[in-house]
């Protein structure tokens, strides 16, 4: 399973806690579309051996474009790259974008899953996120993506400043109403140089709590499993069958390609991340070069990022793939880095397998960063440990 993610750079306003690489201004909305174009034309020789499972349009708002625009994204990917016959592609939405008539539209296009950033269906906290849309829309939205998408999902945000367990159990009743099949929910974070931090700094907006965004996760957990979903990643909740197939390659270790400014990729052996900046992705990209970093990942380094993203999953960590991909040594290391945890009742070994508990699961990326390795000059590792 491999994905190709495409990043829409635009949104109407920005969000005072977001700190993705996004423009307000439209101007070169149309020269950006050609570069995403010829971008997966330069990039198709990546994925020559590879399957495309998932197409995904994450942002920014990738609902700002036109369906006509998304739609010739979709045909290039389908000219340049082998595709299965039934491939996952998501469209991320925000509220205000889903009209009647832009639902439709999506619904006759090759979109077949939404994932709408609702956030909130309470006005204050639309608010103080300064959101574009309003409750309302919210609501309707929703209701009228269900009669053409069976395919949703939607994205919650909690631990806000000033947001109650209350009103927090009232945003999962009703997205519980709603019927969704998926919920994706993220505790809000404090990014540097956001409005967010800004107006927290000058005591304009209380500060994010940790203990009350703890709580709130764990009403979540506990709510949706009672009503059949199972979180198959720490910030992700989906019915069976509902699971997201971009969100699952994504924290298996897949390979993916990112299209457009910001966007990364990897492919187990190395990450790449492109420019975050508009008119110089554009400039290089007519120039037909790609305007990309590459990290070339060590041993280490893939072991820390398997650790990272298995311990955030259902799965846990395969401790006989770590002893397969790694080798002895690193997983000799591993469980003896776990055994604290272990005691204090984070984490749980079952079989093959190592899991975080409902106690840990609001700490599994702390408790990941103490299995890390820091790297091969504080280990006795080579390279060639794997053998050993």
């Amino acid at each position: 399973m491999s994905s190709i993610y495409i990043h829409i750079p635009f949104c109407k306003q920005a969000c005072h806690y977001c700190d993705f690489h996004f423009s307000t201004s439209m101007g070169k909305k149309d020269a950006m579309i050609q570069a995403l174009i010829r971008e997966l034309e330069l990039r198709k020789d990546e994925f020559r051996d590879e399957v495309v499972d998932c197409i995904y349009f994450g942002g920014g708002t990738p609902s700002v474009l036109e369906t006509e625009e998304i739609t010739l994204l979709i045909q290039t990917v389908y000219t340049h790259y082998q595709v299965t016959t039934d491939p996952e592609i998501t469209l991320e939405a925000n509220p205000d974008d889903l009209s009647e008539a832009k639902i439709e539209a999506l619904h006759a296009s090759p979109i077949n899953r939404l994932s709408i950033g609702v956030q909130s269906f309470f006005e204050e906290d639309l608010k103080l996120m300064n959101r574009a849309h309003n409750a309302t829309e919210a609501l309707q939205c929703i209701m009228l993506s269900r009669k053409r998408f069976q395919n949703i999902s939607i994205d919650l945000i909690y631990g806000i400043p000033e947001m109650s367990t209350a009103r927090w159990i009232q945003n999962i009743e009703q997205a519980l109403a709603l019927d969704v099949p998926h919920i994706s929910a993220y505790a809000l974070t404090v990014e540097p140089k956001t409005a967010l931090e800004k107006f927290i700094k000058k005591g304009i907006i209380p500060p994010v709590e940790d203990e009350v965004a703890q709580a709130h996760h764990a009403i979540l957990v506990e709510r949706l499993e009672a009503e059949g979903y199972h979180n198959y990643e720490f910030s992700n909740f989906g019915k069976p069958g509902a699971f997201s197939q971009n969100n699952t390659a994504y924290w298996e270790g897949k390979s993916y390609i990112g299209i457009g400014p910001g966007a990364h990729s990897y492919d187990g052996k190395r990450r790449a991340w492109n420019v975050s900046n508009n008119p110089r992705y554009i400039k290089a990209i007519s120039q037909d070069m790609l305007p990309q970093d590459v990290e070339e990942l060590t041993l280490t380094d893939q072991y820390n990022e398997y650790v990272m993203t298995r311990l955030r999953t259902q799965k846990g960590v395969s401790l006989s793939e770590v002893q397969t991909l790694f080798g002895d040594k690193m997983h000799r290391y591993l469980l003896q880095q776990a055994q604290s945890h272990i005691e204090a009742h984070f984490l749980f070994q079952e079989a093959d397998r190592l899991y975080v508990t409902k106690k840990g699961k609001f700490l599994s990326d702390g408790i990941a960063a103490d299995l890390f390795m820091l790297n091969l000059f504080q280990h006795p590792f080579d390279q060639n440990s794997n053998q050993s």
